[in-house]
Formats: C-alpha cells, structure tokens, sequence
C-alpha cells in the first residue's frame, strides 16, 4: 500500500487526538482553578534515510496552559484565591499534588479537602478542632472560634502549605490535579490568598472553539487523503492487470 496512506492517517490520528484535547478544555471552561491542555504533536520522518520526503506526526504528552484565571468573590469563609504564582498542596497517596481550586471543604471529622483528597498543612494534612467560625489569612494560617467554649476570640491552628513548584517540572495526572516531577516542594512564603473568592478557569472559549473548528477541517483533509491514495492504489493495480 502507498505510504501517503500512513502519512495521511498519522495525521487524522493525531488531528482526532487533539479534538478531544480542546473538547475536555470546552467542557471546564466554568471548572474553577482549571488549567487548560496544550495539545501538542511531533513531526517523525518515515525513515531513516537523507532524501525521505514522507513525514507522519506524532501525538506528544499534553503540556499544560499555566496562565491564570479571573477571579471572582463568592464570600464564603473556605473559599481562597490565590493571588498571582503559586498552588494549594494536596496530600495524595503518590505524594504532593497541587490545584488552584479553592473550594475547600470540612467533614464532619475537622478534616479539610478539596478534589476528595485532604489539604497539607504545616505538619501533614488538616485536621481542625470542633469550631463555629473559620477564617483563613492571606498567608494561609486558618484561624477559628472554638465550639462551646465561651472563647470568642479567634485562635491559630494551622497553615496551608503553599509551593510553587518550577512550571517544567508540573504535568497533569489522571484526576485532573497537577504534579510534579519533584515528590514534594517546600513552602513560598510568598504567595498570598484572597479568602472569600474563587479563581475562575483560564480556557478561552472562543479559542477553543476556534481551534476545534480548525482541526476539524485539519481531518476533513486527511481523509481525502487517505481516499487519494486509495485510488491511486486503484488505478496502479488497474494498469498491472491490464499490462
């Protein structure tokens, strides 16, 4: 068979691939803290030799779009943004991930969690004390007023730990969560939390959609193609049997 049949399905291949890429990006553009996808694909000779004039492409690892989001007040106490770099940090079973989704919630233990799994805080995840309020401070330090203890005056008893992992070293994992390459990172003093606000998804929807459109088009012409090399293949084996 005509190699500009691999060369052509390569490409609808990968065309296909990065249409799914931009469809999950579309479908968390209201997803808060969401990190859009970079599809991404590699050109791949078709051999080896100097004069090979045939290239098929190759799906890469989706890189991820870093850039942040809007962000919007909600006024809720457990609800933080952060303000420019850095990330909240999760305690998973394969070590640290990281989200800038500040939805944070309590269970009924004092645990506190976001995306199922429980936040880091100074010393391993958060476990809060029996409370009627809770604060959290620029800095991360969640403060609150105990239950039924007479006390209204707030009292420190943790912090979320922030990091900043390098942007090289962060890849997405099958929860949607980033990681890092590093099992852990230590604590940025410097990043800073608006409490009471949600950072919004950076997906352009516009763009995606645009994209979308775009690749489509991309596999429309791969498939006439790949029919190209089908009727050449055709026509060639027409002329041998009548040769």
């Amino acid at each position: 068979m005509d190699r500009l049949l691999y060369t052509a399905l390569s490409g609808a291949n990968v065309a296909q691939q990065q249409q799914q890429i931009h469809a999950n990006n579309l479908a968390n553009v209201n997803t808060e803290g969401f990190r859009a996808d970079f599809a991404l694909a590699q050109q791949q000779a078709l051999s080896q030799r100097e004069n090979e004039t045939r290239i098929l492409s190759a799906e890469q690892p989706s890189g991820v779009d870093l850039t942040t989001g809007a962000i919007q007040s909600t006024g809720r106490n457990l609800d933080v943004a952060i303000q420019g770099h850095g990330y909240l940090t999760l305690v998973t079973p394969k070590g640290e991930a990281y989200t800038r989704d500040g939805q944070l919630m309590v269970d009924q233990q004092g645990q506190m969690f976001a995306h199922g799994y429980p936040v880091a805080g100074d010393n391993g995840p958060i476990v809060l004390p029996p409370f009627s309020s809770v604060s959290i401070g620029a800095d991360g330090i969640i403060s609150i007023v105990p239950q039924e203890s007479g006390n209204t005056t707030p009292i420190e008893v943790d912090r979320i730990k922030l990091a900043s992992p390098a942007a090289a070293s962060l890849s997405k994992n099958e929860q949607g969560l980033l990681v890092s390459s590093n099992r852990t990172n230590p604590v940025d003093e410097t990043i800073s939390l608006a409490s009471g606000h949600l950072e919004g998804s950076n997906v352009s929807a516009i763009g995606e959609m645009l994209a979308s459109m775009a690749l489509n088009r991309q596999f429309e012409a791969q498939i006439k193609m790949m029919k190209t090399a089908d009727d050449l293949a055709s026509a060639g084996n027409q002329l041998l049997r009548n040769s």
